[in-house]
């Protein structure tokens, strides 16, 4: 730390009690100044010589004077006045500004004598302190309790360009000393072989991230600010300073519960953080991003600040976890704000939509040079299996409205993923904490599955599993037949009409003209299910054994298949299912319980005519 001292007298003040202070002089003293509750037994000459304010007061309120305003406090006035006795004094970062601030106010002037404390004080700052990196920061700390003087003087400006300067300096040039936590490299500990004593390691390029987290968040925002305009550092680097202050001046920031204490204090600090994030995408991470929306949320920020992280995260959402996501939800009965993430995923859609309108208002050219968009397939399938995943957490939610988790899952049903096992077991899990679902919200949410790409795992799992409409559950047997057929080296049964209707139409839209869940239950029965589940068994075991039992193996693989197509294909199973009357397509019934010619679906299923009517004989 820099240092000056002024004087050559040796320090002659003395204290009787607490609020008293006088010199010790052979003369007597003549002049009692009174700073907040402290008192100054002083003399007249060597005060007024060098304080104009001071001539003014003896003026209008002879030997004894009040100065209750002084900045600094009786601190900085006994600076001054050991200053005028010609006492030594010390100035440093610590009190070099409440010394120039008290100074100013006493005016303690060039006008008054030459080399007077004022132009002392300047000369120390500009040569040593603000040439200073720590020296600076101490410095500008110390001015926010002495405002807004500091500033009139221009402390502050000074202060805040000479760590800006500092900060956006070539590394190389760096060597002045700074804060920087990490493991202490092997010359440090003392276990390197090769170390001679010299100490050769590069700076680091957030060497002055640390530092600056001392900054109370009205300083930090322009420190922040002038780095950022002189656009030397990098913006990935810009964005791990406001991330490190973020863990230190925010309460529980790093694990995500935030603690709320001065609400007013740590709302302006995110705002202040989100306002200087760098524009470039990415240059801080989606989990930073995260939690500042989750503080955001929890200190019920302004809208602004609140859209503003919602657009940054919606627009790098390939690179967040599904714990990024689970932002739990400011009032009512559920767990998770679900609304926001929709708009989340709401930003990253409208990434590709955007860019084509450009493309258009520019040009077919321009277009096709571009593509239909700026997010590539991978980044979409990144997005599809995180919001799967979301969709498994917010499942277990028991509260949460259907049309929440139907409208999120709906979202992202046009990308492409080469397997829908997690989007199946988010749905599965969303059934089974919601029994009560209406059939038509179960039929709308698991069309949303393409049986051709669930795994054989999750196959064998929905062909038992309860919860699912038996429609979907005649798709997956289907094609786990026609997996094990093709596996097998069998030819592909070819599929019938209604099966080719009802796969084509399955999954990625809702339909409103499909076949009622009422009709199905009444169709399907429980002994055509086990039929078919027993003929994938009779398939599978028999091309296990194929390879070692000759002809017999394979006439008994040719005969399962046969017997599985002929029951795919009767009539009575799939007749009555894509009949006129009741069929999957765009001319079949509504899913009312109108179509079953009755006002009461449980009436309707239970009545004997029904079931004898739609029965397999």
């Amino acid at each position: 730390m820099k240092f000056m001292k002024l004087g050559s007298k040796p320090d002659s003040f003395q204290t009787d009690g607490t609020n008293v202070r006088y010199v010790v002089s052979e003369l007597a003293t003549d002049i009692t100044v009174i700073v907040g509750d402290v008192k100054f037994y002083l003399h007249k000459f060597p005060l007024l010589s060098k304080s104009a304010h001071l001539q003014k007061l003896v003026t209008d309120h002879n030997d004894e004077i009040y100065i209750p305003d002084i900045p600094g406090g009786s601190v900085a006035f006994e600076i001054c006045a050991k200053f005028c006795y010609g006492m030594t004094v010390t100035l440093n970062a610590y009190n070099v500004v409440a010394a120039r601030c008290a100074a100013e106010y006493l005016g303690m002037h060039e006008t008054m004598e030459k080399g007077n404390l004022t132009y002392k004080i300047d000369v120390f700052l500009s040569s040593s302190i603000f040439r200073s990196w720590k020296d600076s920061i101490i410095v500008l700390q110390t001015s926010k309790a002495l405002m807004p003087l500091p500033e009139e003087l221009k402390l502050v400006s000074n202060c805040i360009e000479s760590i800006a300067v500092k900060a956006s300096s070539d590394v190389a040039k760096v060597d002045w000393s700074y804060t920087y936590n990490r493991k202490k490299l092997p010359e440090e500990n003392g276990n390197d072989p090769n170390w001679n004593g010299i100490r050769n390691r590069s700076v680091p390029k957030d060497w002055w991230v640390e530092d600056l987290c001392e900054l109370e968040i009205d300083l930090y925002k322009r420190v922040i600010a002038s780095i950022k305009i002189k656009g030397i550092v990098p913006n990935n680097v810009i964005g791990e300073a406001l991330k490190a202050y973020a863990y230190r001046y925010l309460p529980g920031f790093s694990k995500g519960v935030l603690q709320c204490g001065d609400l007013p204090k740590y709302q302006s600090a995110v705002a202040t953080i989100v306002w200087l994030l760098p524009a470039e995408k990415g240059s801080v991470s989606s989990s930073f991003l995260s939690k500042l929306l989750k503080a955001c949320i929890v200190l019920a920020s302004g809208d602004e600040t609140k859209e503003e992280l919602i657009r940054r995260i919606g627009q790098q959402l390939e690179e967040a976890s599904v714990n990024d996501l689970l932002l739990r939800a400011p009032e009512g009965e559920a767990m998770y704000d679900v609304n926001t993430v929709q708009k989340i995923v709401e930003v990253f859609l409208l990434q590709d939509h955007n860019t084509e309108i450009e493309s258009l208002e520019e040009g077919s050219e321009l277009q096709e040079a571009r593509g239909p968009g700026i997010l590539s397939d991978a980044t979409k399938l990144m997005v599809a299996k995180l919001i799967d995943g979301y969709l498994v957490e917010i499942a277990k939610d028991s509260n949460l409205p259907s049309v929440k988790f139907i409208n999120l899952a709906e979202m992202v049903s046009g990308i492409a993923r080469p397997s829908h096992d997690g989007l199946y077991r988010g749905i599965d899990m969303f059934l089974k904490e919601h029994p009560g679902i209406s059939k038509s919200d179960r039929k709308r949410i698991c069309k949303l599955i393409d049986c051709k790409k669930l795994s054989a795992e999750a196959c064998i799992h929905a062909v038992q599993n309860e919860r699912l409409p038996l429609r979907m559950v005649v798709q997956v047997l289907f094609f786990e037949q026609v997996r094990a057929s093709t596996s097998s080296g069998s030819s592909t049964p070819e599929l019938p009409k209604g099966v080719k209707d009802l796969t084509s139409g399955s999954h990625g839209s809702s339909r409103s003209g499909t076949t009622p869940e009422e009709e199905w239950d009444a169709v399907t029965m429980a002994e055509e299910l086990k039929a078919l589940k027993g003929e994938l068994a009779s398939l599978r075991l028999a091309a296990g054994g194929g390879g070692g039992g000759g002809g017999g193996g394979g006439g008994s693989e040719k005969a399962a298949l046969s017997k599985m197509k002929g029951l795919l294909k009767s009539k009575k199973l799939f007749t009555k299912l894509w009949s006129s009357k009741g069929g999957y397509g765009e001319n079949s019934g509504s899913d009312s319980s109108e179509s079953l010619g009755s006002g009461n679906q449980e009436e309707a299923k239970s009545t004997p005519s029904r079931n004898r009517r739609h029965s397999v004989s």
